[in-house]
């Protein structure tokens, strides 16, 4: 278990911070991008989870739990040299879970008939924002995987990927189950 006395260090004043094993990378590092990212998607559902009740809070208190191991995959770059611990890995099987979830809550509601806004109850707002944000974790770590010498578990990328079909689906979820979904109208004045 993580035990934190002190919050501050001084060693990232230098412009660099730590991964998992130890390694000091630059701030601007893609990795490093990639892992606020996904700590920044992991808060805004913080904040959503301040509307959410039942299992749909449940549901994100997993897939807030589940960032962190992602954080963690990402924290510990897969080199290929033996380690005197085993790293935490992203399970493909948190993928799966996302997958029922998503089945069973765009069961509830109907298909879409117009692209939607970004809006309506404040549950559904925070989930659209979240799920822009997961969108652009994903983004980071796929932009990481181009990164000569970089390596970045396969469950990593799919698990945002269905994130952010989730948050879509739960904000939908959120108005009224659809029925209250802001609906684009093309050219509106």
């Amino acid at each position: 278990m993580v035990k934190l006395n002190r919050i501050y260090t001084r060693t990232g004043d230098d412009g660099t911070t730590g991964l998992g094993d130890g390694a000091r990378r630059l701030k601007t590092d893609a990795r490093v991008v990639a892992m606020g990212s996904v700590d920044e998607a992991n808060a805004a559902l913080g904040v959503a989870r301040l509307f959410a009740e039942g299992a749909v809070d449940a549901l994100l208190a997993q897939v807030q739990n589940d960032l962190f191991d992602l954080g963690a995959d990402l924290a510990v770059p897969d080199d290929g040299q033996p380690k005197s611990w085993t790293p935490l890995r992203l399970d493909e099987r948190r993928v799966e879970v996302l997958e029922r979830a998503i089945d069973q809550y765009n069961s509830e509601i109907p298909p879409l008939s117009s692209f939607i806004l970004p809006a309506g109850s404040p549950l559904s707002a925070h989930l659209h924002l979240a799920r822009t944000i997961a969108r652009r974790a994903e983004r980071d770590c796929v932009a990481l995987t181009q990164v000569a010498d970089e390596v970045v578990s396969a469950p990593v990328t799919t698990y945002l990927n269905r994130l952010s079909d989730l948050l879509f689906v739960l904000a939908r979820h959120a108005n009224d189950q659809g029925r209250a979904d802001v609906l684009w109208v093309p050219g509106k004045v």
